[in-house]
């Protein structure tokens, strides 16, 4: 879905050269789960003429500020720049299809971030319908982060566990096993005390990232987690039988 997106957006001249440079830098670090070097990417993108971009800058944005609005429990002071992105975002959904499921997103966000269950629920909904629309017509969903995975991710925010690893199979299902499926479905098994599900989620995001150098943190985290005991193969673990 995100290499359907590249090509959708290159198809306009002004996001080539200089342009397609960025949104290909972009689309690796969001793959990499960097958002804010995603969001400067596409930033950078749009100042080279490809106005697309400028939309896939206030979502990332707003998803950035929301992440960080959830640690200070929603907030209203921390909920400002999300409700200024999805008001942009609104503002140009009129005839953008793309910016219409992202200030979808974004008002879930808002829910997501107070722990606004019912709400939230609610919101989710609206925005995978909207991109359900557009996957069945044959376009891409959103990029960086489709409405799809961000749902997994909202419940994930909510500790709602079995929520969540409904909502990553259902992404896996309709964009594909993405990086961001594959760390939010471990992370909602080890919520679940799934450790076995865990541990193969976790060890086929390490298979992805493979040998890079510098992992981020979340490939930090699935590192640690395979560690376990738990996740060595039988013959392998203290006191069992061979």
């Amino acid at each position: 879905m995100a290499v359907l997106f590249l090509l959708t957006l290159l198809q306009d001249a002004p996001c080539r050269g200089e342009a397609a440079g960025r949104i290909v830098n972009a689309m690796r670090l969001s793959q990499a789960f960097d958002l804010s070097g995603a969001a400067m990417e596409y930033a950078a993108a749009a100042d080279a003429g490809c106005a697309d971009a400028e939309v896939v800058v206030q979502y990332l944005r707003g998803l950035v500020a929301a992440r960080a609005a959830d640690a200070q429990f929603g907030s209203p002071e921390s909920l400002q720049s999300v409700r200024r992105a999805a008001a942009a975002l609104e503002s140009r959904g009129k005839t953008d299809s793309n910016a219409r499921v992202a200030h979808a997103v974004l008002r879930a966000a808002i829910p997501a971030a107070q722990h606004e269950r019912a709400e939230m629920a609610l919101m989710i909904d609206e925005m995978l319908r909207l991109e359900g629309v557009q996957l069945e017509a044959g376009l891409p969903g959103l990029p960086a982060i489709t409405a799809h995975e961000a749902a997994g991710q909202f419940w994930l925010q909510n500790r709602a566990w079995d929520e969540a690893a409904r909502a990553f199979d259902e992404a896996a299902r309709r964009i594909g096993t993405t990086p961001h499926v594959l760390l939010g479905s471990a992370r909602a098994a080890a919520g679940r005390a799934d450790t076995a599900a865990a541990c193969g989620q976790y060890a086929k995001l390490l298979t992805w990232w493979a040998d890079r150098p510098a992992p981020p943190p979340e490939v930090a985290e699935a590192q640690a987690y395979v560690k376990q005991p738990q996740c060595a193969p039988p013959a392998a673990r203290p006191g069992t039988k061979r």
